[in-house]
């Protein structure tokens, strides 16, 4: 072996033996640190056990049975409104309206638009939310009015699917804020079971399903602090009190006892923030079923009257003063009511129905609007001082009272609801018959006519330049002063058809002030849906 190879085998050896103590050095190192590290974190808590988390193990409770059994019947309900437009005078009026102001102003208000014509401008959509219930498996669920009010479009979302069905407002009453829906799904749905609210006591249990802020599936608990609870909403609401969280979005969804029965509707809060603080109302589950039960059957909840109203205030001391321990001193006789052609006049007191003793005016309503319309009622009365018998026939309370404002959103509009078996004609537009009161108020001396209440957005009746307030007085020809007479033309037409609408619309104020109307021709093609 040469030097060379000797030096160079010694050369190799030594480069080696560093490679080696140089890994040997670092593994050392890292272990060192490791253990320091280690000794360090042991000597934070020496003593302490590492805890273990356990396998998944389920606590069944009444509460977590009752949420996985009503949440397949709860729904989640979304709607698109268009906000009614609110103009303002370009004047700064700090007194009475000058004299030679044309009145335009309070044309535009009440019109939306120019009194020469052009559309007003387009709002905003904006949404709301609520809660609700399916009571048939056909797809019909129960909600508040107010979640539906003067939608453009109602959508619902069932539990645990994020598809959302369109659906269609079968009829509402604002004087109890219940509403009918229904959706199509293809196959039937599971539905709640419903109890007698008349059994609800206080201090029962009360759990509370629907989807406060948006938050779908959400359930509190608590109990029943009071029923009957009269807080001033409406003649025909007596609550359900109860301190279960019924916060914004709970509207419409239900409240339930600890046998998963509905008791009520979640309808509002006591709230001065706008947010939950501790008493909740919901209507009783009796209320909202008799008007569902009408609903389904005529599209709007009937009730009786005999045409009188009355101050539910009167202390016993003037009663007693009136000679009488109980009844309801009548304030007014409607004019062509039913108790006006019985004879009945102001300041009469309502001593009894049928021979029963009348509690007050709340007893005297309750009996009444349940009567059968065309029914007839003894009715026992004091009129200074001598007692009288009277027979009055029950009417439609809607009807005697038409011209009352609240009545107005339950009467019919026309909404695009073809049979199910024929395609129709959609025209996309909603409709309300005129009243006596509007067509003085407006100077419309025109036969019939119906007016238009909504012209839903890139519909058939929005392309043919249709708009709100306009007054339709005939379709091709034919005349037209109802709900009924639309949807018959209306069902005699299909897709591919000409359509003509002849509208009346202001073109302007008269020197008296009152109202001028021209006649219009808006038409088209319907187009394929």
């Amino acid at each position: 072996m040469s030097i060379w190879e000797t030096l160079k085998k010694k050369r190799s050896f030594s480069f080696s033996v560093f490679v080696f103590t140089l890994c040997a050095g670092v593994l050392l190192a890292a272990a060192f640190t490791t253990g320091v590290k280690a000794a360090r974190e042991q000597a934070v808590a020496p003593d302490a056990t590492p805890l273990v988390v356990p396998a998944v193990k389920q606590l069944p409770t009444e509460f977590t049975k009752l949420a996985k059994m009503l949440d397949p019947s709860v729904v989640y309900i979304s709607t698109d409104y268009t906000p009614k437009q609110v103009q303002s005078s370009n004047r700064n009026r700090q007194g009475p309206a000058d004299e030679d102001d044309d009145g335009s102003d309070m044309f535009r208000r009440f019109f939306g638009q120019s009194p020469f014509g052009g559309p007003a401008p387009r709002q905003f959509r904006q949404q709301g939310a609520g809660s609700g219930f399916i009571v048939d498996k056909n797809g019909y669920i129960i909600t508040n009015q107010h979640v539906v009010d003067n939608a453009d479009s109602i959508k619902v979302k069932l539990t645990g699917e994020q598809h959302e069905y369109k659906a269609k407002l079968i009829g509402s009453d604002v004087e109890t804020d219940v509403a009918v829906i229904k959706i199509d799904v293809g196959r039937p749905l599971p539905t709640v079971k419903i109890a007698n609210s008349d059994g609800v006591q206080v201090g029962d249990w009360a759990i509370a399903i629907g989807a406060p802020f948006g938050l779908e599936t959400s359930v509190t608990a608590g109990i029943v602090s009071a029923t009957g609870r009269d807080i001033g909403a409406q003649q025909f609401q007596r609550f359900i009190q109860t301190d279960a969280a019924i916060n914004p979005g709970n509207s419409g969804g239900p409240l339930v006892n600890i046998n998963g029965e509905v008791i009520g509707m979640n309808t509002m809060i006591a709230t001065r923030s706008g947010g939950y603080q501790g008493i909740g109302f919901a209507l009783p589950i009796n209320t909202a079923a008799k008007v569902y039960n009408s609903i389904i059957k005529t599209g709007r909840m009937s009730r009786g009257s005999i045409g009188i109203q009355f101050s539910n205030n009167i202390k016993p001391e003037v009663l007693k003063a009136l000679g009488v321990d109980h009844g309801v001193v009548v304030g007014v006789v409607r004019p062509d009511g039913p108790a006006a052609r019985s004879g009945l006049r102001q300041n009469d007191i309502l001593l009894a129905l049928n021979g029963s003793p009348v509690k007050d005016g709340d007893d005297l309503v309750n009996r009444i609007s349940n009567m059968a319309i065309g029914s007839e009622v003894k009715i026992t009365l004091d009129r200074d001082g001598q007692r009288l018998d009277k027979v009055v026939t029950i009417e439609d309370r809607e009807k005697v009272f038409k011209d009352d404002p609240r009545f107005a959103r339950n009467r019919p509009e026309m909404t695009d609801q073809p049979d199910s078996t024929t395609q129709t004609a959609k025209f996309g537009i909603g409709i309300r018959p005129l009243t006596s009161e509007q067509r003085e108020s407006l100077n419309f001396t025109e036969p019939g006519g119906v007016m238009v209440t909504m012209v839903e957005e890139n519909s058939f009746a929005e392309e043919i330049g249709l708009q709100e307030k306009d007054i339709i007085v005939s379709i091709n020809r034919k005349p037209v002063a109802s709900f009924d007479d639309v949807k018959k033309i209306q069902s005699t037409l299909k897709p591919g058809d000409a359509v003509a609408f002849q509208v009346m619309r202001p073109t302007g104020q008269g020197r008296r002030g009152k109202y001028e109307w021209g006649s219009v021709y808006l038409g088209g093609t319907i187009p394929n849906d």
